[in-house]
């Protein structure tokens, strides 16, 4: 299961990375914010925990540190919150803001798509290494 969240963020961020070019910011955040997501379960499930059903685990993530290599367990502050951020952005960079009436194209430019992507990115290099190392990270 964890090898198929992986394989799943990096659709996400491929697609994410080709919405940028097109200027779809929303869609970056949005795409970001679900592979962040499935990595850090991807993660989680790799050391014997069952994420729950909520979007954001970094607190799980933090509180189940010690399962984690110390190499990983040193970025887990970072990942945790950039999964707080990029969830915060779930509903808005699909959805807008319904209260002022902005769709999600006047919430989002090409710097804020660019930062999501960059956490994307660094969440994914940590659990795509931390699963190479499956065997050597096994609870």
């Amino acid at each position: 299961m964890a090898l198929s969240y992986v394989r799943q963020a990096e659709e996400r961020i491929h697609h994410a990375r080709e919405a940028l070019e097109r200027g779809n910011y929303p869609y970056v955040v949005r795409q970001c914010q679900e592979a962040v997501e499935l990595l850090l379960k991807a993660a989680l499930r790799l050391v014997g925990v069952e994420p729950p059903r909520w979007h954001d685990v970094g607190p799980i993530l933090r509180r189940e540190a010690d399962r984690f290599p110390e190499w990983f367990r040193r970025d887990i502050p970072t990942m945790a919150r950039y999964s707080r951020r990029l969830r915060r952005e779930k509903e808005p960079s699909m959805y807008g803001d319904e209260e002022s009436g902005l769709p999600p194209e006047a919430l989002y430019d090409r710097e804020d798509a660019e930062e999501a992507l960059y956490m994307a990115h660094y969440v994914y290099e940590r659990v795509k290494k931390l699963v190479d190392l499956y065997p050597q990270v096994k609870p």
